[in-house]
């Protein structure tokens, strides 16, 4: 019988896959599980098998599956109205940027969708800035950027990319853009002059390996942009909202930027929500008609970004990241030299550099699925792990032993 059951999962799972192989574009190559439901940091497929979700949905997920808080949120509001557009106000969307400037300790917020707009936003306001505010001539603002980035992949951001999977037959890129090193300050610093508007970085790089810069990197660049008086823009659309133990990465080395970009947590897992967070004097420099969105700040979004926000404001899933961090780290050392060659990360976020010879990324992340866990790879031989931060710590030790009997079948 157990046969029987086998190959049937195996056809229902198998069909799924089918049908969107055949009808949706081919942009993502998924592993080959297709997941039907999700509760706190577990989710289970369709054939019942449950697998512990060690990727978070690119940490969109920091709160966990179905979240009871998250979820009361969004139904009461889909009892009142979902969407009203930006061309009258909505009672939630005025304390939803209330609140959300108060936990950067910013004046204002503009509410994006996803995290490519709150991007390409930031991109806008910086070169409005620099034009109206700094004095660069028109046409003439260049923005730094870092090697090994990754911040959408929309046809401006692709420009600056360095990915050639997500950058290669899209061109014409767009121009105005300067990329140095990654944690070089002293290249960052000659790459700058009177005409840069902005340094946009992410504090930790997410898809290039969670690659964590040197302490003093981040406030390096913090008195660099001071006194050069260039926009320092933190993304922290992956690493902020509590997934490194802070509520912005930038705090693990008490630095504020002078804008945040959020998204992906923001949202709690139900709805795209973004957000470019500044002080009046750089948002102020946008005029009605300049920029706009038709869901941007829609009273759905708002009231579950507001639920988010309400539960950073306590500090808890920050102090749990902090202390579940811990134990990931020890837990993943101690495979060092045993499979595995480098961890790296902060918080519940960690980037794992396997030795190519027990297999690429991909092979080690399929091993996992097949003991239940959900991991994702980057970059060849490297994967990363990024639970919810519900995870209980009994879970989180048997991921990391589900990975070490990987290493050693391998």
């Amino acid at each position: 019988m157990s046969e029987v059951r086998n190959t049937m999962a195996a056809q229902a799972t198998g069909s799924y896959i089918a049908q969107e192989d055949r009808h949706a574009a081919h942009n993502y190559h998924p592993l080959p599980v297709v997941v039907a439901s999700g509760d706190g940091a577990w989710v289970t497929d369709v054939d019942g098998k449950r697998y512990l979700d060690c990727l978070a949905a690119y940490s969109a997920v920091n709160f966990g599956h179905s979240n009871p808080v998250l979820l009361d949120a969004a139904r009461a509001q889909l009892d009142r109205i979902t969407l009203t557009s930006r061309a009258f106000h909505n009672d939630q969307l005025g304390p939803f940027v209330t609140e959300l400037a108060a936990l950067a300790g910013k004046d204002m917020v503009l509410p994006m969708n996803t995290g490519a707009e709150a991007v390409e936003s930031a991109i806008k306001v910086a070169r409005a800035w620099g034009y109206r505010v700094k004095g660069v001539p028109d046409g003439e603002a260049n923005i730094v950027v870092m090697a090994g980035n990754f911040h959408g992949r929309t046809t401006t951001i692709i420009s600056f990319s360095d990915d050639e999977s997500a950058r290669a037959d899209f061109g014409p890129y767009t121009p105005g853009f300067r990329t140095v090193p990654y944690g070089d300050a002293a290249a960052l610093e000659a790459a700058i002059d009177d005409h840069t508007v902005a340094v946009l970085l992410e504090p930790i790089q997410g898809e290039a390996g969670i690659i964590v810069p040197p302490a003093d990197y981040l406030p390096a660049v913090r008195e660099i942009c001071t006194r050069l008086r260039a926009l320092f823009i933190a993304d922290e659309i992956q690493s902020g909202l509590g997934r490194t133990g802070a509520t912005f990465a930038c705090d693990l080395v008490d630095v504020v930027p002078d804008v945040y970009l959020l998204g992906k947590a923001l949202g709690g897992g139900i709805v795209p929500v973004s957000a470019v967070v500044a002080d009046a004097d750089v948002l102020g420099v946008l005029h009605a008609g300049e920029h706009g969105s038709t869901f941007g700040g829609n009273p759905l979004a708002a009231a579950v970004g507001r639920a988010v926000v309400s539960m950073l404001a306590t500090g808890e899933p920050q102090a749990r990241a902090r202390e579940l961090g811990g134990v990931l780290r020890e837990r993943l050392e101690a495979l060092i030299g045993h499979g595995v060659v480098a961890v790296r990360g902060a918080g519940l976020w960690a980037g794992i550099d396997i030795d190519p010879v027990k297999g690429t990324g991909r092979e080690i992340c399929e091993r996992l699925m097949e003991r239940g866990v959900l991991a994702k790879d980057t970059h060849g031989s490297t994967i990363r792990l990024a639970p919810p931060i519900v995870v209980s710590e009994e879970d989180l030790v048997w991921a990391v032993e589900q990975l070490e009997a990987v290493l050693v079948d391998a």
